[in-house]
């Protein structure tokens, strides 16, 4: 797909064919906005897979696989096999592990990395642990590994929880924590694994040091500055520029988690009857998965926050999750019984729309039937308020799908209870996953460039240009495997970038555009549908040719292909 999702795969596969596997580039521009493990898996698997975007989406698959698996062990450790299993289900299930891994951004491996480091953590302090000098060493290298994917927040997020449990608890000053944790050697691990790239990335991408708050278009400050100030200091307090990001109402960033951990959100108010006293292993290990979520949502209540930042905290509340379902009780049961009910009204209105809208014309692709919102593109869900009712006629098939999904699970939660119910709801959640990735085809034009890729693969070799930032053709680039001309995009995330001293010059204007548009070289521009006005008045209508056109965007070429294609 367009923007994150392509970014990151084109930004590995330069790594793997450049050799440069410590500064990320993107059309010859440094980029330095994440470390090193958001790219290393992926260029690893193209060596492996070949280059290929399913190849790119194996890293997520397998770290979703992890994690589920690390979430069970770990309930198993702490409440006994079914509270395990229980809980490996919830992470495995809920909508928001699955919806913000269909894009390959890293969270998925920083939350792992965040989960084995809690759980290292808690071992390290168990007296009945044989080992605590491993698991001393399993939060330490946790820590490093996870400064690599996603940079303090990896650190600070479980080392933050951490030290609301040690307080609470009463282990905070005292001799024996610090003991059987070793921080000195758990620093030194932390930097062993950390330190060698964030030196080498500063060495390789001058000044290395700068100190100030504030920045703007024209200025570079270098690796060390950017990485850390502009993208942690800066981001949090809401100063960060370019300023290419949105936030979620603080309110919303709550309540949003009643659907990211749906269908088992039904089963929080069972949290409530829990034991946090740290009396035993469950107890504490319940304490600690209440500390490690609070202080994580909390934290994001006074910074800038995407929907999926959230997502370190999924295992915590699995496993708090896990343990009321495997005690059961009342508001287990009550739980289940809002949960046949919120399935069956569901169905009710999956199979309404699908009704409503199955005369209705479907001409052409989805994007014709889209309302357009960039204002809301920030958000990771920003494309939701896209929707509109006459889209609905593309997604026949989705709706069946989710209506059955539905339906199954009303009925499953409705006769039975307990384990048969939970695996019900489970197995509802299996086939909406699979209405969701038939969803995710349809919108496939709207959401990505690939047939305009496949057309220029067909077209005589000319130069490409995308008309306005890079972000927004990102997956054309990956296709079509091509750098391209920036036409009037010098903003947001290469910005910064493009002013470093041996950043490639592929920014242009209105100016040069017209200039090398009327060459006799082949030139190729791809821009949207609603852009197409302003760029005729630059160049005249006369002098688009189109190429293809596909999801509301078009290829265009400034010398007519055979046979003569008509303007739009």
């Amino acid at each position: 797909m367009d923007d994150s999702d392509a970014i990151l795969a084109q930004a590995a596969r330069n790594m793997l064919t450049s050799g440069d596997w410590v500064t990320a580039r993107l059309d010859g521009v440094p980029y330095l906005e994440k470390p090193a493990l958001y790219y290393w898996p992926l260029a690893i698997s193209y060596k492996i897979f070949g280059v290929h975007d399913w190849a790119a989406r194996i890293p997520n698959a397998l770290a979703v696989i992890g994690l589920a698996l690390l979430t069970a062990a770990f309930g198993v450790w702490a409440f006994g096999k079914r509270a395990g299993f229980y809980a490996g289900l919830c992470v495995a299930t809920c909508i928001g592990l699955f919806l913000f891994t269909r894009i390959v951004i890293p969270d998925v491996l920083l939350t792992f990395t965040i989960a084995l480091a809690m759980w290292g953590f808690v071992r390290a302090l168990d007296e009945e642990e044989a080992h605590p000098r491993f698991w001393a060493f399993v939060l330490a290298a946790s820590l490093g590994t996870g400064l690599l994917i996603k940079s303090l927040v990896a650190v600070v997020f479980p080392v933050g929880g951490a030290l609301i449990y040690l307080f609470l608890t009463k282990q905070l000053f005292v001799k024996r924590t610090w003991q059987r944790l070793r921080p000195i050697r758990g620093t030194l691990v932390v930097l062993l694994i950390a330190a060698p790239w964030h030196i080498l990335a500063t060495l390789r991408n001058p000044p290395y040091f700068s100190f100030s708050f504030r920045s703007g278009p024209g200025e570079y400050h270098g690796f060390l500055w950017f990485f850390f100030i502009n993208e942690q200091v800066l981001r949090f307090l809401n100063l960060r520029y370019p300023r290419d990001y949105n936030t979620v109402p603080r309110v919303w960033f709550w309540l949003f988690h009643l659907l990211w951990l749906f269908p088992w959100s039904v089963y929080f108010p069972a949290l409530l009857k829990l034991s946090y006293k740290p009396e035993d292993r469950a107890g504490r290990t319940r304490l600690l998965a209440l500390c490690w979520t609070g202080f994580l949502l909390i934290f994001f209540t006074f910074s800038t926050t995407q929907e999926y930042y959230s997502m370190p905290c999924y295992p915590a509340l699995a496993l708090l999750l896990g343990g009321a379902m495997a005690a059961g009780g009342d508001l287990i049961r009550r739980g289940t019984r809002v949960l046949s009910v919120v399935a069956l009204l569901a169905a009710i209105a999956t199979l309404g729309i699908f009704f409503a809208a199955r005369n209705l014309p479907a001409p052409g692709d989805i994007s014709q039937a889209l309302s357009h919102h960039p204002s809301a593109y920030t958000l990771s869900l920003g494309h939701m308020m896209d929707l509109t009712f006459d889209s609905f006629a593309y997604l026949r098939l989705p709706l069946v799908v989710a209506s059955i999904a539905f339906l199954l699970g009303a009925v499953g939660t409705f006769r039975w209870l307990g384990q048969r119910a939970f695996l019900a709801a489970a197995l509802m959640m299996l086939i909406f996953f699979h209405a969701a990735r038939l969803a995710l085809v349809v919108f496939d034009p709207f959401l990505t460039s690939r047939p305009i890729a496949e057309a220029l693969e067909h077209a005589p070799p000319g130069t490409l240009i995308n008309h306005r930032n890079y972000y927004a053709f990102s997956s054309l680039t990956f296709y079509a495997n091509r750098d391209a001309l920036i036409y009037n995009g010098r903003y947001f995330n290469l910005e910064y970038g493009s002013y470093a001293p041996k950043a490639r010059n592929v920014f242009i204007d209105d100016a040069r555009f017209k200039e090398l548009w009327n060459t006799p070289e082949r030139y190729y521009l791809v821009a949207y549908a609603e852009r197409v006005e302003d760029i005729e008045k630059v160049v005249g209508r006369e002098a688009l040719n189109v190429v293809v056109s596909s999801g509301g965007k078009f290829l265009f070429t400034n010398h007519p292909l055979q046979p003569a294609a008509k303007s739009p």
